[in-house]
């Protein structure tokens, strides 16, 4: 019999808070982290969705006496301490560390480059200050990274590597990250609406997200979500755009229900990616309907926290998962009206559920897709 791999804690350090369950509280209230912010002298101010420096700070210095750390660095240690605070670090325990960009913002200025700019070097920095003894995995695939280290965790334990797993995810707002995308014209001139036909691009946002996942159950676990299946599929549509027939993302989605043995009536709830870019979110109406999953109650969370990269996935798997144990489905902030050729059930209002089985899915740079199907235990 296959083992079954579960989901039991987890955290996130947000513009919203630094902890699931203040999180949540602004969610049920409304709260955006995306205000404009000026992020550097040469550059215009953009909506976007970034964590107070001053109360950052002020969370670190209370819980760690080491102050040597980037700002990512301390993001990070943060999400993941309450975590390893509850949780055994054995031998066989994996620390899997998902970033885009990882500590880009150290390049700026300097000649030669920093160690702790080399993603391997940020992991192993992590891993070490909390003693994991074995080799820390970076998963740096753009922005399905956080959904592709939940998928990773589960596929090493399920194969007998480990026995069980700490997942991070994360990225910071950059001058680095914003030129990037302001370069090809995505970023949004307001606060985005996802599936909106009024949208017009992305707001960038940053946070850092721990979960920890086992085969191991024990008795003190006060929620469980079983990771029923999972899929990656690269349709290399692009460099940057999306495939039109949402190929890619129709693959994932249809393998990790198959593994899942989930029919698309079955489905709950969809956290879809949902840039508010016109091509992304057409592609996932596509791919959706092609999987006969457009009554499925749908949000985004980007109008939440932005499009927070290589935490993106993992972040708003949690906060799915928070929905389910609260029984409660979040509305996808600012949408307003159908923007998508094909229709999706897109939740407008906060509303009572019963939510049994989830299906997360991300879309990437480059044509990666990738989809995840949870239940709730």
């Amino acid at each position: 019999m296959m083992k079954e791999i579960y989901i039991t804690d987890y955290n996130c350090v947000t513009p919203l808070g630094f902890d699931v369950e203040s999180n949540w509280k602004a969610l049920l209230e409304g709260k955006s982290g995306v205000v404009l912010h000026k992020i550097t002298e040469n550059h215009e101010a953009f909506f976007v969705s970034k964590i107070d420096d001053e109360k950052l700070e002020n969370e670190f210095k209370n819980n760690f006496d080491n102050q040597d750390f980037t700002r990512l660095e301390k993001m990070f240690l943060l999400s993941l301490k309450p975590l390893i605070e509850k949780h055994q670090i054995s031998d066989e325990t994996a620390f899997i560390l998902s970033t885009t960009k990882g500590n880009i913002s150290l390049l700026k200025n300097e000649t030669t480059l920093p160690e702790s700019v080399y993603l391997s070097n940020l992991a192993q920095k992590i891993a070490d200050f909390f003693g994991f003894k074995t080799k820390p995995i970076v998963i740096s695939n753009a922005c399905v990274s956080g959904v592709m280290a939940i998928s990773v965790a589960k596929n090493m334990i399920l194969a007998g590597k480990y026995k069980d797993a700490f997942v991070i995810a994360g990225d910071e707002i950059s001058e680095f990250v914003v030129s990037g995308f302001n370069s090809f014209q995505a970023i949004g001139s307001e606060p985005c609406k996802p599936y909106d036909k009024n949208r017009n691009g992305i707001n960038l946002g940053e946070a850092t997200a721990a979960a920890y996942i086992t085969s191991e159950l024990n008795q003190s676990e006060k929620f469980k979500f079983k990771i029923l299946g999972d899929s990656a599929i690269n349709d290399a549509n692009h460099i940057s755009g999306p495939s039109r027939t949402g190929d890619g993302l129709y693959e994932s989605v249809k393998n990790a229900m198959k593994e899942a043995k989930i029919s698309a009536d079955q489905i709950d709830f969809i956290s879809a990616h949902g840039t508010a870019t016109l091509y992304n979110d057409e592609m996932e109406a596509i791919a959706f309907n092609r999987m006969n999953l457009q009554n499925a109650p749908l949000n985004s969370l980007k109008g939440f926290y932005g499009h927070c990269l290589g935490a993106a996935g993992l972040l708003e798997s949690i906060i799915s998962m928070e929905g389910a144990s609260q029984n409660t489905l979040i509305q996808s902030k600012n949408f307003e009206e159908e923007g998508t050729s094909q229709s999706l059930n897109i939740i407008k209002e906060n509303q009572p559920a019963t939510i049994k089985y989830i299906l997360k899915t991300a879309s990437g740079f480059g044509g990666c897709n990738a989809a995840i199907v949870l239940e709730k235990c």
